[in-house]
């Protein structure tokens, strides 16, 4: 398959079409998930797993494992740096020899280098940062999320659409808090769990069972195939895991443009506003983080809006500005992907 054509969604089956689109969540928690993937697609368990392997190979799926979710965890936040241009690519080299930066783009502002820090605590989160400014020579801008209105990139990428889930009809929102003292409150189980599957689960047909022989010496323990499926399990359901899949490359898919727009809203509007535009269908993300006056940055709301037709994005920032943000504004194309993973942790018991 030739993913950088135009037409690459003409040479997918209907089966990889079900996998690509049908399992960027809700992939088996189970001993054998490629066997009941394979009961549901009426393929082979073999067939359902040589296929993620296949799309992997090909660039379709970045990984298969869990997305994990930074803030329930511990300590994360979205930082920026002016990198003069002479300098630039000194500056991105130092920024991504952290292992803890998970993201880093180049971005068509003055504001030029965007990217996210994720650390067990607060307080390492914050030595990174410190090290960082010290190492580049350059001011960081930190800005932690306060409030997440909605934030997935889940959305099918088989179709034409000119913009992310342009097909899909609603989103479920809410406001929900985000404490920047979170450490998580982990059992060493646990956190040994996140830790091995942090990059993505091992990509074999026994992938959960694999993940237990992984963990089990540096618990000096037996560890099972059940307690791995249980910890999984219980890790989702308090939210340090977001979802289970197979992660969707989006620029390889097509939707290489990205757009984050940040906007100057009241105060007293912002959860109003914040989720009226989270419930928008084009919106993939949307999310409250301070201003940072004394750094000239008044903005307080960012949303993202991902494409495959830059004009479309631009259409749909039109929209928002138009017709829900009647505020100052800014749009920050994503021009370069410098960095991108889930996100790593070095450790998270006693960090």
């Amino acid at each position: 398959m030739n993913t950088q054509s135009g037409d690459w969604r003409e040479e997918v089956d209907e089966v990889d079409a079900r996998l690509i689109d049908g399992y960027q969540s809700g992939f088996p928690v189970a001993e054998r998930p490629f066997r009941v993937v394979g009961e549901e697609l009426g393929v082979t368990e073999h067939e359902a797993f040589e296929r993620v392997q296949r799309l992997r190979d090909e660039g379709v799926f970045r990984r298969f494992g869990a997305v994990l979710n930074p803030p329930v965890i511990g300590s994360s936040t979205l930082a920026a740096v002016k990198a003069p241009a002479d300098r630039f690519d000194e500056v991105a080299e130092i920024i991504n020899g952290y292992r803890q930066v998970n993201h880093n783009y180049r971005r068509d502002h003055e504001w030029n280098m965007w990217f996210v820090v994720t650390a067990g605590s607060r307080e390492t989160r914050n030595r990174i940062l410190d090290e960082i400014e010290k190492g580049t020579g350059c001011e960081v801008l930190n800005l932690p999320m306060l409030t997440d209105y909605y934030i997935d990139l889940e959305f099918p990428v088989v179709n034409t659409d000119r913009f992310a889930r342009e097909s899909v009809e609603s989103t479920e929102v809410s406001a929900t808090r985000i404490s920047e003292n979170a450490t998580g409150d982990l059992s060493r189980f646990d956190a040994e769990l996140l830790l091995a599957i942090q990059s993505g689960f091992p990509l074999s047909e026994t992938a959960y069972r694999d993940i237990a022989a992984e963990i089990a010496p540096k618990l000096d323990d037996d560890v099972t195939v059940e307690m791995v499926l249980d910890g999984v399990e219980r890790l989702r359901e308090n939210g340090c895991i977001k979802r289970v899949g197979c992660i969707v490359n989006h620029v390889v898919t097509g939707f290489s443009n990205n757009c984050m727009v940040v906007w100057d809203v009241p105060d007293d509007e912002l959860d109003e506003r914040g989720l009226a535009v989270g419930e928008l269908p084009y919106v993939t993300l949307c999310y409250h983080r301070p201003r940072r006056p004394e750094q000239d940055w008044p903005y307080n709301l960012f949303t993202m809006i991902h494409g495959r037709d830059p004009d479309a994005v631009d259409e749909k920032v039109d929209e928002l500005a138009t017709e829900y943000l009647p505020v100052d504004h800014e749009r920050l194309y994503s021009t370069e992907t410098l960095k991108q993973t889930g996100a790593q942790y070095e450790e998270l018991v006693g960090e």
